[in-house]
């Protein structure tokens, strides 16, 4: 039988922090912005009045799994898989070994038209990581104002947002996309699978946000290391 006992220090938020965090929820509701907008990293919440239609193709948890396979599926028409098994296998074998304990399934997912209508980077269900992929030209069109949390996210991995004629445009390189899908989307969803104690969709997000900053970004040099470097400008000396 496997321990629920797991070595993270989870963080203390204060009441302050929850009553800021949800009056910046209430804020971009009254906004008219859709979750689209307010952050592309999940598939929205559905209405438990309607019918169930799952999302993804589900795994079942076997428990007793000694590690994880990834499994690769075509991307789709115009899409395009941002990182590769190796990279992701990489990149999970720097963190501790009790972190991936109960995760199965690493999928690279394909687009659908289903999923086109609720973009999204990566999703956790079950023991099973999805990440999704991206438009081959590696540039996301918002035909809204994208909300301050995502701007600022994709800018500290490198994205680069402009705006033309009303739409925005977040473009990507090779290595910052690869750097915001392995250091960022792969974490916040692993720190999904291994929330135990938080229940509301807030409580989770807000967890899973603290694991990826702590071990997707500051594990791998924060600001430092993704700061372009500057050309020394060497000044000589008339003798």
């Amino acid at each position: 039988m496997r321990s629920n006992q797991r070595n993270i220090s989870y963080p203390k938020f204060t009441s302050s922090e929850v009553r800021s965090n949800r009056r910046n929820r209430d804020n971009k509701s009254r906004s008219g912005l859709s979750p689209l907008q307010q952050s592309r990293r999940r598939v929205s919440r559905r209405d438990v009045a309607l019918p169930f239609s799952p999302p993804e193709d589900w795994h079942e948890p076997s428990g007793v799994a000694e590690t994880y396979q990834i499994l690769e599926q075509v991307p789709g028409n115009g899409y395009r898989h941002v990182v590769t098994s190796c990279e992701i296998r990489e990149r999970l074998a720097e963190l501790p070994p009790h972190f991936l304990r109960d995760l199965e399934v690493v999928q690279l997912s394909r687009m659908t038209r289903k999923k086109q209508s609720l973009p999204c980077y990566g999703m956790q269900w079950g023991p099973t990581l999805y990440l999704y992929p991206l438009y081959e030209s590696l540039t996301e069109y918002f035909h809204r104002p994208p909300g301050p949390n995502i701007v600022n996210e994709t800018k500290m991995f490198g994205g680069t947002w402009l705006e033309e004629s009303g739409c925005w445009k977040l473009i990507w390189t090779e290595s910052a996309i690869r750097d915001y899908y392995l250091n960022n989307i792969l974490i916040h969803e692993l720190g999904h699978l291994l929330d135990e104690r938080n229940r509301s969709y807030t409580d989770r997000e807000r967890f899973a946000e603290w694991f990826a900053m702590e071990f997707g970004y500051r594990s791998t040099g924060g600001s430092d290391s993704r700061r372009p470097r500057r050309k020394i400008r060497r000044r000589h000396h008339a003798s």
